[in-house]
């Protein structure tokens, strides 16, 4: 019989589906390499917690936030930014004493989250985007960075829902040759009206389909407006998820094409509290 050799206390947390793993890691029990090994064993749904990543509040690594995110995939790799893991973490934060209104990190980047309530967690992110239009072995698809790398596809709804043709296509896209070395997350949207839209997200690291996922929801809502010819008003749009609807915040400039002021918004809760024993 294997003797554990750590207990490692943990929250599990989701936000419209997308679930995670979040580790208080304010006493830096944990070392990120040492997270990053353990994010496959801690994210495995048969032998471990289950989840579609890891997260961890660290301490502050500038004078100007209150808190570190640290993110990583079920296999270990660097996310970038993760939208919906921001909201979780943000509510878990609030709830151990951080104000409603509170600025953390991610890498280099500073965001805000504003709690409204568990239905209602706002992240603003500090960052510009641009759509880029991209001929894909005779496809025109759209390349974003909304913290980190997206691509999206417009199909119809009754595609949307042929899951396994849908995994098929991310993993191809994902690894094409075009988005070496870091490949990316693969958005596939059907619009509903002028500001609504459906999502399914292939979310690479995860090399699945997840229920939902936020920086995808908001790379989709740019690219919907963009496909529009940015002749739309609205400057919040609604993106549904299998795992739940979020909405998408943003200022677009006419004369650089460029988006701001993006906001995501969507619920974020407490799933349950346990431990693993390593």
């Amino acid at each position: 019989m294997d003797t554990p050799k750590r207990d490692i206390a943990f929250t599990k947390m989701q936000a419209a589906g997308n679930d995670f793993v979040l580790i208080d890691n304010r006493s830096k029990s944990f070392t990120k390499d040492e997270l990053i090994s353990l994010a496959p064993n801690i994210c495995d749904r048969k032998f471990g917690v289950g989840s579609d990543g890891i997260l961890a509040l660290f301490p502050p690594e500038y004078d100007k936030v209150d808190y570190t995110m640290f993110y990583r995939n079920p296999d270990g790799s660097n996310a970038g930014m993760c939208g919906n893991g921001a909201r979780c973490i943000a509510l878990f934060a609030y709830s151990i004493g951080f104000d409603k209104q509170h600025r953390f990190n991610v890498h280099d980047n500073v965001y805000e989250a504003n709690i409204q309530d568990s239905d209602s967690v706002i992240i603003s992110f500090p960052m510009e985007a641009f759509v880029i239009e991209k001929d894909i072995d005779g496809e025109t698809l759209y390349a974003i960075h909304t913290g980190t790398e997206h691509t999206v596809k417009e199909i119809t709804e009754a595609k949307l829902q042929h899951e396994d043709e849908l995994v098929t296509e991310g993993k191809k896209v994902r690894y094409h040759e075009h988005f070496e070395p870091k490949g990316t997350n693969v958005n596939f949207i059907c619009g509903t009206d002028s500001t609504n839209l459906k999502l399914q997200t292939y979310e690479r690291g995860v090399e699945d389909l997840t229920l939902a996922c936020g920086t995808g929801a908001i790379a989709s809502a740019l690219v919907w407006h963009h496909l529009q010819d940015n002749n739309t008003s609205a400057r919040k749009y609604s993106v549904e998820t299998k795992g739940g609807t979020l909405s998408v915040h943003f200022s677009f400039d006419r004369k650089t094409n460029t988006y701001s002021n993006i906001k995501l918004e969507g619920p974020a809760h407490f799933v349950f509290k346990g431990t693993f024993l390593q």
